[in-house]
């Protein structure tokens, strides 16, 4: 595992519920327990706090003019009703966006966000999903052909996911970044999408016996 960071956006209106397992599990858990372990630096247009749908507070680490791809593993887009509100408030995210893919730098959009990289474009080539295939096409992009009716979709460092699948949003970043080995990973996501207890022993034995998973 390569180390270093993940960056997370965070904006006014911040969708609470669709990045939590991602960041949660990237810091704690099974992923921390690997060579360097992974961090999780929030990126904001600025430096002021923002407030979250659920009305929480978060003072970004870091403001988006400061943020270099070279120094980050993955940037994380997640959703927001000012995707829709205000797309032009929130484009300098899309174009954010473009900078990592093209410095090779994977980037994963949930909801709103998924949106936003239609408008700057970059699903008009790359298979991909959202919270459905009318909202995408209400932004005129031309990548309706490549929409696919899943809860998540991976294509050439583009993680896509609908505002419902945030544990398969978590599954497609996890597998781009290698924090699990493949039945790890599989494990993880039978037990937290399916509910499926024998799933655990394998998430305590990856974690040496601990019961954390």
């Amino acid at each position: 595992m390569k180390n270093g960071t993940v960056h997370l956006a965070v904006y006014d209106t911040l969708a609470d519920w669709e990045t939590g397992y991602l960041t949660a599990h990237l810091r704690n858990g099974l992923a921390h327990r690997s060579p360097g372990g992974y961090g999780v630096t929030t990126v904001g247009l600025g430096t002021g706090p923002v407030t979250t749908m659920g009305g929480v507070r978060i003072t970004p680490d870091l403001a988006l003019d400061g943020l270099d791809p070279a120094d980050s593993l993955m940037l994380v887009l997640p959703g927001a009703s000012a995707w829709d509100a205000d797309p032009e408030g929130l484009a300098p995210f899309a174009r954010a966006a473009r900078r990592f893919l093209d410095s090779g730098v994977p980037v994963a959009a949930i909801c709103g966000a998924t949106g936003g990289l239609a408008r700057e474009g970059l699903l008009d080539e790359r298979d991909h999903t959202s919270n459905a295939p009318d909202y995408l096409a209400a932004t005129g992009y031309n990548g309706a052909g490549r929409y696919r009716d899943e809860p998540a979709v991976t294509d050439r460092d583009v993680i896509t996911a609908g505002a419902l699948a945030p544990i398969e949003f978590a599954r497609e970043a996890f597998a781009r970044l290698g924090v699990f080995e493949p039945d790890v990973l599989d494990a993880w996501y039978r037990l937290f999408a399916h509910r499926d207890a024998g799933a655990l022993k394998v998430l305590e034995q990856a974690a040496g016996g601990t019961g954390e998973a």
